[in-house]
């Protein structure tokens, strides 16, 4: 039986009373409540955070009928209910530490008045320290502490990092009180997009577990094919599943696989595969920061970090592999253990992904939207006619567009690494089965297509560091197409150099493999 689809709601009694799909998600509380007191989240914005810590609280509120049916329902002690503190700057934006310190003075002022207790103290600190103690003392049970998009306010600010210091100097203040408050607290959950340093941030609480990287929650947030299968059967009708799986699943926190729950929740009302969460906010800071540090795009699709590197994000010092990861864009591919080490494989989670942060970073490169909007149409039709000899056109065309200023300002040690991501960005905003410096017994191919029953070999060179006809010859000399010969398909086989000088195509081969 098909039910209501719960697009942007984020309150459990409302997805629980009004007959609404749910996913299940009461065990991994359960588990946390039984194992541990202090954790602390990371996720993506819009997969479920929110929900999470509203079922918290109505599982410790003792909401029973809530949870009728679900895999906590008959584990939990019903006859005791816990008081709930939860703060959340899941709202508008925070401009400075005086915005925040009046969103923090709203929300204590309503729990107060919830519990019916008055503000002992002016400042903040003290205040939410009293209110702790003051709600633990009248209700005879410790207090549940659930913040929210906790780390949204100095976000709001990343780009002007003196606003950006002060409201994190605010948080940390405040946060600190729940290590100080230990006696009178029973369970504490924070949860956010980014994972600021302890250093910088939680100096004030290091007792925090960190479970962002724990595979036994990398489900918590978000669905899995098993959820589909079982919950979204009847949405599933008509939809292929290959495809949708495509698109939208692969976000991978060491764990089981999952996607992003707005993605199948707008496909399923509308019933059309497109870029549902990136275009519902993909920050305008991530591509002109990945502009600026002239990120080699074909690099995103095979990141390696060390697990040190993914937690260092702060004001002023964040490495695009931490942006790009906790922000969803990358996802953990594989991992290596190492002696008290931990290296990660990071990749594009999706088709969605891949093809919207290309385009959006060719967007930003042309200065125009049309350009590459026109162009990438373009690409495809070439594609559909299988007509190699077009390509050279259109990507001349491309960069004859660029806007000269740009080479003024950008002077990229590798010219041919930077012609390379163009080529590269243009193939994967389309989606493309793509591979990158793909590997052989005789060396490496610089980018392997394969597209609508053809496979396109592509070598890049720049003229001024090599003769001309080198690409080509290269292709053929080391005998690259051998490695697909297996797969029955007409090969291609695409030498492109490149001229410093003028900053353009000079050459372009083809022949078949």
């Amino acid at each position: 039986m098909r039910k209501k689809l719960p697009i942007g709601i984020q309150t459990f009694r409302e997805i629980r009373e009004e007959g609404y799909y749910y996913v299940d998600k009461s065990s991994f509380a359960l588990s946390l409540i039984e194992q541990g007191k202090y954790y602390f989240l990371s996720r993506p914005r819009r997969f479920g955070k929110s929900l999470f810590l509203d079922t918290i609280k109505e599982l410790f509120e003792g909401s029973e009928p809530l949870f009728r049916g679900l895999a906590v329902h008959d584990k939990w002690n019903w006859s005791v209910s816990y008081p709930v503190i939860r703060i959340s700057f899941g709202g508008g934006a925070v401009r400075d530490r005086s915005e925040l310190d009046a969103t923090l003075h709203q929300q204590l002022s309503y729990h107060e008045k919830r519990f019916g207790l008055p503000a002992a103290f002016p400042d903040i600190r003290s205040r939410f320290l009293e209110l702790i103690r003051l709600v633990r003392e009248q209700s005879g049970q410790r207090v549940v502490v659930l913040v929210d998009e906790y780390d949204k306010p100095i976000l709001d600010r990343i780009e002007e990092p003196d606003a950006a210091r002060e409201i994190r100097e605010g948080l940390k203040d405040f946060y600190s009180v729940i290590k100080d408050s230990d006696a009178n607290i029973k369970f504490a959950f924070l949860t956010g997009v980014s994972k600021f340093s302890k250093v910088s941030l939680f100096s004030g609480l290091n007792n925090l577990e960190d479970i962002t990287l724990c595979a036994t929650y990398s489900a918590l947030c978000g669905y899995t094919d098993k959820d589909l299968d079982q919950v979204f059967a009847p949405e599933l009708e008509g939809l292929d599943r290959d495809e949708v799986r495509m698109w939208y699943n692969g976000y991978n926190w060491l764990g089981d696989a999952v996607y992003n729950p707005f993605d199948l929740l707008l496909l399923f009302r509308n019933r059309l595969f497109r870029s549902w969460w990136f275009e519902t906010g993909t920050p305008a800071f991530l591509i002109k920061l990945l502009s600026e540090r002239q990120q080699f795009t074909p690099d995103l699709a095979r990141i390696m970090a060390p697990e040190s590197l993914l937690s260092t994000f702060d004001v002023g010092n964040i490495p695009s592999e931490a942006l790009l990861f906790q922000t969803g864009y990358l996802t953990i591919d594989s991992a290596r253990y190492l002696p008290g080490r931990l290296e990660l494989i990071l990749r594009y989670p999706n088709k969605e992904v891949l093809a919207s942060l290309n385009d959006c970073l060719l967007q930003a490169l042309s200065q125009d939207p049309m350009v590459p909007a026109r162009n990438v149409s373009r690409l495809y039709d070439i594609l559909i006619a299988h007509d190699s000899a077009a390509l050279k056109d259109l990507f001349h065309s491309f960069y004859a567009s660029i806007p000269h200023d740009w080479y003024r300002k950008n002077q990229l040690a590798g010219f041919e690494g930077y012609y390379a991501s163009i080529f590269y960005s243009y193939f994967a905003a389309l989606g493309l089965d793509i591979t990158v410096e793909d590997s052989t017994n005789r060396g490496r191919i610089d980018m392997v297509v394969r597209f609508s029953g053809h496979i396109y070999l592509f070598e890049f060179k720049v003229v001024e560091m090599v003769p001309e006809g080198k690409a080509l010859e290269q292709l053929q000399a080391k005998g690259y197409a051998e490695k697909y010969r297996q797969y029955g398909e007409p090969i291609h086989l695409i030498g492109v150099e490149f001229s410093r000088e003028s900053r353009n195509i000079v050459g372009f081969e083809l022949a078949e493999g």
